[in-house]
């Protein structure tokens, strides 16, 4: 079966030579496929999200993932790797549920000291946060429920929404929302150089410049939780405060969106003082259960606070 597959791979790859004329065109047109079966469908769109309270150090699986194949093996560690590159970290937070407050993940004890936030007070507020990378019917239905609401939120945003749908981003704007900075193109922050990192950011500040004439929230939430400590120095040394959340849950892919119910059940379950909820506005079940989402949290005595608030800025 290996030497039908390698003799069938030869017999194209001189069909391709004789087509095309050369190597040189040959190894364009192999460049070519890969980068059309790699590319984005949503592009520029947060496509992962780490699942929380799932990680552990890289090269600590128990004994019953070591009996797995390699292959299987090397996927569990990249899934529920905390440190991958460098000092690279996934940020996650355990749910937790009647009420109590999640911890910072001991081995990111340092995460406030350079200043990283998860968390306010201990007092009955929810700050609402959403990362939207592109539009998909959703954000606007969730700006329509806001607005009804007369709420704040904070959109963590990429480039791509601010080219694609600039009337969104003029709308959360004009709206009394803060439009923060979630990377223009929504890397691995971990793998950047200092000099690429400050970039990344203020290529988004100059496409919200651009669009608004405004300057952009000095609020920085990292693609996927990616972050380190540098990071988070960076990101303050250009005025930034790097927010993550004490709660988010599987809303993020669009073919298989959790069911409503269990999702409302879930979400209420998992409520706390000071709670900074990710929620993905690209999110048909997020649409669909935020208004009764937010009349159960004003029930149970929650108020809605902004990230001003969350950082002391007010």
């Amino acid at each position: 079966m290996k030497f039908m597959r390698i003799a069938l791979a030869a017999a194209f790859a001189v069909t391709c030579v004789a087509q095309t004329g050369g190597f040189g065109t040959f190894a364009g047109i192999i460049r070519d496929r890969i980068k059309a079966e790699t590319a984005e469908t949503e592009p520029e769109c947060e496509d992962i999200t780490p699942k929380r309270g799932r990680r552990t150090p890289l090269g600590q699986e128990n004994d019953k993932n070591r009996h797995r194949s390699d292959k299987t093996s090397r996927t569990f560690a990249r899934e529920e790797a905390v440190a991958c590159v460098s000092d690279g970290m996934s940020w996650y937070c355990p749910h937790e549920t009647d009420g109590k407050r999640p911890s910072v993940p001991s081995e990111m004890a340092w995460l406030t000291e350079h200043g990283g936030h998860f968390l306010g007070e201990d007092e009955r507020v929810i700050y609402l946060t959403f990362d939207a990378g592109y539009e998909n019917g959703n954000v606007e239905k969730i700006l329509d429920v806001l607005k009804a609401e007369k709420l704040p939120g904070a959109f963590f945003i990429l480039e791509n929404l601010v080219t694609r749908n600039p009337e969104l981003v003029n709308r959360m704007r004009e709206e009394g929302h803060l439009v923060c900075n979630h990377t223009a193109k929504h890397p691995d922050m971990t793998k950047k150089t200092q000099e690429e990192f400050e970039a990344e950011l203020r290529a988004m500040e100059d496409a919200y410049r651009d669009l608004t004439g405004e300057e952009i929230a000095k609020y920085y939430r990292p693609p996927e939780g990616r972050f380190s400590r540098e990071n988070l120095d960076w990101a303050r040394g250009m005025g930034y405060e790097t927010i993550l959340w004490s709660y988010a849950y599987a809303d993020w892919d669009n073919n298989r969106q959790p069911d409503p119910v269990s999702s409302i059940q879930k979400v209420i379950s998992g409520t706390h003082n000071g709670e900074v909820i990710l929620l993905h506005p690209t999110s048909a079940t997020n649409a669909e259960i935020l208004p009764e989402l937010i009349r159960q949290w004003k029930e149970m005595g929650y108020r809605f606070g902004t990230l001003d608030e969350l950082c002391g800025k007010l």
